[in-house]
């Protein structure tokens, strides 16, 4: 589950969103933001449908949204770019759907890019309209641990922290990216366990086993995120040992162990 949230399951707005982390945006916004918490909530609803918006699937598991902005070109300012800006904020995008009864909880997304498409706005005026390309958190992340690398990494670290951080920063500014998020999650991942250079950035201990492609073994924990996996900035994600990775999910000093592993970050890595 996301943040408390069970797939499929539908939730009151009022009670289950809103009276508990607040929310920006109205009670009605498909997009909700938050001033204190690490995340974004998306609804897809039907409010567009009349003019020809229609969020949708494609066959290659992307979720098209359409972005916010009644009249004239939509922009990518307020929730809008808080869509395309969650994984270097360290914030989770969580997909709602409206349903009979509430809303109903798709999954965790991981923004990918945004196009744009010529669409009516709400005075009949063509503009353009932004269409988010948002895959599940979980494809990612499964694709990333289990797959090999896409493409060359480079060697040195100052280029792999680059690289890094310029795969956290996609979609900023409204630009537009050409890498998966597939891709970017591996440019984070790979980052962060060179940086570790073996050794768990948490308790200092050895990896406590090399992996089958001879790598020392250490797990990415995302420190600002109840997840862990996707594209993150790296200043967020810190390489641990197992022991030390489940200390943060589950150990009784969990939430004030990441906080430790947070103020660790703060001196390893500098923005």
């Amino acid at each position: 589950m996301s943040w408390g949230f069970e797939p499929g399951r539908v939730y009151n707005r009022r009670r289950d969103i809103h009276d508990r982390f607040g929310g920006e945006g109205g009670r009605q916004s498909g997009i909700i933001t938050f001033a204190t918490q690490g995340l974004v909530v998306i609804v897809s609803g039907q409010s567009g449908l009349a003019h020809g918006y229609a969020d949708r699937w494609r066959d290659d598991g992307v979720f098209e949204y359409f972005g916010q902005g009644q009249v004239g070109d939509m922009q990518m300012i307020r929730g809008n770019a808080a869509i395309a800006e969650h994984s270097g904020a360290g914030k989770s995008l969580l997909l709602f759907e409206e349903a009979p009864g509430g809303l109903r909880f798709v999954d965790e997304m991981v923004y990918e890019r945004h196009h744009i498409e010529r669409k009516p706005d709400r005075l009949d005026g063509l503009r353009d309209a932004i269409v988010f390309e948002l895959r599940r958190l979980g494809s990612v992340v499964e694709s990333v641990e289990e797959g090999a690398p896409s493409e060359p990494q480079p060697d040195d670290l100052s280029s792999a922290r680059r690289r890094a951080i310029v795969a956290a920063s996609a979609g900023t500014s409204g630009t537009i990216t050409t890498r998966t998020a597939y891709q970017r999650s591996q440019d984070v991942r790979y980052y962060v366990l060179l940086r570790a250079n073996g050794l768990c950035e948490g308790c200092g201990a050895p990896a406590p086993f090399k992996r089958t492609d001879g790598s020392p073994y250490l797990e990415p924990h995302h420190t600002l995120r109840v997840s862990d996996g996707g594209p993150d900035h790296p200043a967020h994600v810190i390489a641990l040992c197992p022991n030390c990775h489940r200390r943060v999910h589950a150990g009784a000093d969990g939430p004030a162990y990441n906080n430790d592993l947070i103020v660790v970050l703060g001196k390893i890595e500098k923005r």
